[in-house]
């Protein structure tokens, strides 16, 4: 069937949806939005839909591969982003024409449930101890954390305390049967990321995020050398290309592949792949909304190396629609025991409240990532 038409829907927090629609009438969802860039890559699918429109529904990778590389440059978090949301909203359509789910069409299901985990803690935490607690009796068996503020390229004594602190919090009042995963966004230079690997250990993190920035990768190496939390990264990371020289030099247990950032589900795919054969663990990255969560889930549940999946349920981004809001039936991501149950349903295995949809897009979303300073007015990283 031929594809006829792509909508898009800024919705509050900060998401945007896309809709494709074959000529058959059956529609896919994808979910193409960048944290803090959702107008920008709204016009980059706007500009792919030339090359969209009219192609067959099942041609999912050659259509991959003509948005790629068919403008002569590539990669990049909006090209990559725009590209994510058409192939999930394809894949969808797809499973749907064939009447199962799209794990079904990329090896089958490999798990019957997919470990979850959630936030605690905002950009400048406190009360996580109070959080994570929350979490557990929610039912989760694994949380993650934000482990400092701002911070400069070397700290004092004091700041590095306050984050072990903070962690100790969280253990003591969890206890050691629950996964407390630390999440250092890309905030660290490398003198600190290796003062407080080392100082966390006693912990026993589930792992560390992104202890430095993507940039500085071959830092990951270093680090390995000096702890043995297990370190992750690869949520600003984008298609196999970009994680090929990650796998080549070492210095990752974990990839974060983000599934509307990254290249998509069949991208991702490929990238988890590549993983397996370096012995590295998967765990999609996915603070995002209903779609994206539901294709990082068909991911997990035909990729043998996945372990763990990131929900935004809660999360301090979701001010003014959560997780389930536009779903028809928020059951299908039902959390029981720590662990979502692999859907069944055709496509991504939800339906989503269109007409909610298109009465929160009238409203839309201008989030836009803060900018934080140190204490002497230099520029941090969030």
């Amino acid at each position: 069937m031929k594809i006829t038409k792509l909508e898009l829907f800024k919705v509050p927090p900060r998401w945007l949806f896309l809709k494709i629609t074959a000529e058959d009438g059956i529609s896919g969802w994808g979910e193409p939005v960048l944290e803090g860039r959702a107008h920008t890559v709204r016009a980059a699918v706007e500009d792919l839909t030339p090359y969209v429109l009219g192609r067959e529904t099942n041609q999912i990778e050659d259509i991959w591969q003509v948005l790629y590389r068919g403008g002569f440059y590539r990669g990049g978090p909006v090209l990559m982003s725009a590209i994510s949301g058409i192939d999930e909203a394809l894949w969808d359509i797809r499973g749907k024409e064939m009447g199962v789910p799209v794990y079904d069409l990329l090896g089958g299901p490999v798990r019957e449930k997919m470990k979850v985990y959630g936030w605690i803690g905002g950009d400048k935490p406190s009360n996580v101890a109070q959080a994570a607690t929350e979490r557990v009796n929610a039912g989760y068996l694994a949380v993650k954390m934000n482990a400092t503020a701002n911070t400069d390229w070397i700290e004092s004594a004091g700041i590095v305390d306050e984050v072990v602190e903070r962690m100790s919090a969280v253990r003591d009042a969890v206890g050691d049967e629950i996964g407390i995963a630390v999440d250092f966004h890309g905030r660290l230079h490398k003198g600190m990321a290796k003062v407080l690997a080392k100082e966390l250990e006693p912990l026993k993190p589930l792992f560390i995020e992104e202890p430095v920035l993507p940039e500085n990768n071959e830092v990951l190496r270093i680090l390995q050398e000096h702890t043995c939390i297990p370190i992750a990264t690869g949520e600003r990371m984008y298609t196999r290309w970009g994680f090929k020289s990650l796998f080549e030099q070492g210095g990752a247990d974990i990839i974060q592949p983000d599934l509307s950032h990254a290249g998509g589900i069949w991208e991702v795919r490929k990238i988890a792949a590549m993983a397996e054969a370096y012995d590295v663990a998967v765990a999609p990255h996915c603070p995002l909304g209903p779609i994206a969560f539901a294709a990082s889930l068909h991911l997990d549940f035909c990729t043998p190396n996945a372990f763990i999946q990131e929900t935004s349920l809660g999360i301090h981004y979701n001010q003014d629609a959560d997780l389930f809001d536009y779903v028809v039936d928020p059951g299908v991501f039902a959390f029981k025991d720590g662990y979502v149950t692999r859907p069944t349903a055709p496509g991504l295995g939800i339906v989503v409240n269109e007409e909610k949809v298109r009465e929160r897009a009238t409203i839309g979303h201008d989030w836009k990532s803060p900018v934080w300073r140190n204490a002497d007015g230099s520029l941090a990283e969030w």
